[in-house]
């Protein structure tokens, strides 16, 4: 009993272990968006669900090893500064509990499956999947996290790919306005979520050396760009009309709200409570709008049937 007691223990240590090192959060989050360009792709070319379902399929495998793989190249290049931060320090690539070797060829054979995963759907979406993953391991974790105020804006196209693969996925043809305000709103969206971040982890940061846009220019200037990102945004919404007036009413109603807390938000609140409500608001933002488009891609597919 206590022997299987133990089996069981090491599994769920090694499974956690694994998750951490992945970055299972991630994933999931980014899973929402990548869904929603599925969808919408179904949804704008009026295809059925069964007609697509392997490619649905696949597109879900490959997308999470093609992230984790992303996440484990992360987490290995980035234990130096992952040791002085708080929220980072307990790592399992930071507290030795998997070794450097180990976390390397898993984002190896992540990185190989995932792609191959991804091409057996469409050479499109397996090239985003490839551009998504290089973007966020070179240009973003080894270059411009450590060296520039815009590493959040190159992090930014890498955190963009989930609804291009899934449109790709399904079509591979990403010109259509719908999946380029989708990608353009998930790029923007980026922004005032990650510098309200970085302006709560603000000491945490400073410690690290990491040069975030709050903690080199200060909160003024975090204030006055994110609020050019936001008009951004609402503008960007509008890229929804040429497919659906509904979800552009949406994204532009969830913009404008938030370019209102913004700079009512500064006013009224000291700068930790603005960036609380800013950061708060951004998962209400992206939930609510990427859970719109699944649905209303979803109905819209059924109806047609």
């Amino acid at each position: 009993m206590r022997r299987e007691e133990n089996l069981a223990t090491q599994k769920q240590t090694l499974s956690k272990i694994l998750a951490q090192t992945m970055k299972t959060g991630i994933i999931k989050s980014n899973l929402i968006p990548m869904f929603a360009g599925l969808t919408l792709a179904l949804y704008t070319y009026q295809i059925r669900l069964l007609e697509k379902f392997p490619e649905m399929i696949f597109a879900l495998i490959g997308s999470i090893l093609v992230m984790g793989a992303a996440g484990a190249f992360n987490n290995l290049y980035d234990r130096d500064i992952d040791s002085i931060m708080e929220r980072t320090k307990n790592r399992p690539t930071v507290t030795g509990e998997i070794k450097p070797k180990a976390v390397l060829w898993l984002g190896i054979f992540m990185s190989v499956f995932g792609i191959v995963t991804l091409a057996l759907t469409t050479p499109l979406a397996a090239f985003l999947g490839f551009l998504g993953l290089f973007f966020y391991v070179v240009p973003y974790t080894m270059w411009s996290k450590r060296r520039t105020i815009y590493n959040t804006e190159v992090g930014s196209i890498s955190g963009a790919m989930p609804p291009l693969i899934g449109w790709a996925a399904i079509y591979p043809d990403i010109t259509h306005p719908a999946i380029l305000g989708l990608f353009v709103i998930t790029v923007i969206w980026q922004m005032p979520h990650f510098y309200a971040i970085a302006i709560r982890k603000h000491d945490e940061y400073k410690a690290a050396k990491v040069p975030m846009l709050p903690v080199v220019k200060g909160i003024k200037r975090t204030y006055i760009q994110t609020n050019i990102y936001l008009i951004v945004l609402i503008a960007a919404s509008f890229l929804f009309g040429s497919l659906s007036l509904g979800l552009m009413l949406v994204a532009l109603l969830l913009s404008v709200l938030w370019l209102i807390l913004s700079i009512f938000g500064y006013k009224k609140m000291d700068s930790e409570r603005w960036a609380k409500s800013m950061f708060v608001y951004s998962l209400l933002h992206m939930t609510i709008l990427f859970s719109t488009v699944i649905i209303y891609s979803l109905m819209g597919i059924l109806l047609n049937l």
